[in-house]
């Protein structure tokens, strides 16, 4: 494969996942100014905004973190930004994404672009790009060949999965003590029926970020999440070796896993901001072990005129 289109396919993954997480993240934000009046809105608005590494503003609130986290297409961590992301990658790997994926991808840029998405009531907003990032999903698993493509597809995924997560849970532990922010994140994570069934009703902040980390067949879970990319990088890498790992990527998902499974149970809470923040670097330096063994000569080259 390309090293073009595989990584068009690899940020097509990664952009749909950060679409859709922002929206859940935002979402939860949102919920917890409405269920706790004693929050301080502005120094919320500034944590949420340093959480998703959005530069610092003179000013936040709320209406700071909607344009800076949804409709500001020049915004890197925007939803309208990632969607336009994901577009062009899936423009660059045309002959690649199915016709149908394309279509999807294509409708759902449409449908936000030109401040479309500002238009319309948060909660709908959100609701639509959710709705739209699943049935993208749900048109790549039906119309893609489950080959090389379709792992770079995945292994994009599941590491922005597992980053956007952990930004999910440094939110309900900065905010830890104030009213239902732990049930914020877990229905953000669309984690809560899965919850209840698993632990029952009460909610307590433990068995909560035990579920959101650790659970091994919630999809959403870190553990499932690191799981899924560090099979994909297994399949693509191809090689028979018996001891070890050779690939820097898979040892750096495998030790991040082993740190959070074999983690004393009672200390799952303990200094979990910053375990987040590590866990965030780690999935930066996976991508970035990624890009220069697969996709480095990716970039087409530029004329450059008399030289």
């Amino acid at each position: 494969m390309l090293s073009r289109i595989a990584e068009s396919l690899f940020w097509i993954g990664r952009y749909l996942e950060r679409a859709e997480d922002t929206c859940r993240i935002v979402e939860v934000h949102l919920q917890l100014l409405i269920d706790d009046p004693s929050v301080d809105q502005d120094e919320a608005a500034f944590t949420l905004l340093a959480v998703m590494g959005a530069p610092a503003p003179e000013v936040a609130d709320t209406n700071e973190v909607m344009r800076a986290l949804c409709y500001d297409a020049n915004s890197a961590g925007s939803i309208a930004a990632a969607l336009g992301g994901a577009r062009e990658a899936a423009r660059r790997a045309r002959e690649t994404v199915s016709i149908e994926m394309w279509e999807a991808i294509n409708t759902t840029w449409n449908s936000v672009k030109g401040g479309r998405l500002q238009r319309m009531r948060p909660t709908s907003a959100f609701k639509h790009v959710r709705e739209r990032c699943a049935v993208i999903s749900g048109t790549a698993d039906q119309t893609m060949s489950h080959d090389e493509g379709w792992l770079f597809l995945t292994l994009g995924r599941s590491l922005e999965r597992v980053d956007m997560t952990a930004r999910m849970i440094s939110t309900a532990a900065v905010t830890a003590g104030t009213q239902s922010a732990w049930n914020n994140v877990l229905r953000g994570c669309g984690a809560h029926h899965a919850f209840v069934r698993t632990y029952g009703g009460v909610t307590t902040d433990r068995d909560a970020a035990e579920f959101l980390l650790l659970d091994r067949l919630f999809p959403r879970s870190v553990v499932h999440s690191l799981r899924a990319a560090e099979s994909a990088l297994i399949e693509l890498d191809q090689s028979e070796r018996r001891v070890g790992f050779d690939d820097d990527a898979q040892r750096l998902l495998g030790t991040a896993r082993a740190a959070l499974e074999y983690r004393l149970p009672g200390r799952i809470l303990d200094d979990l901001p910053r375990r987040m923040a590590e866990l965030q670097r780690t999935v930066t330096q996976v991508s970035e072990t990624i890009t220069n063994r697969y996709f480095v000569g990716a970039t087409a080259a530029s004329w450059q005129g008399g030289q």
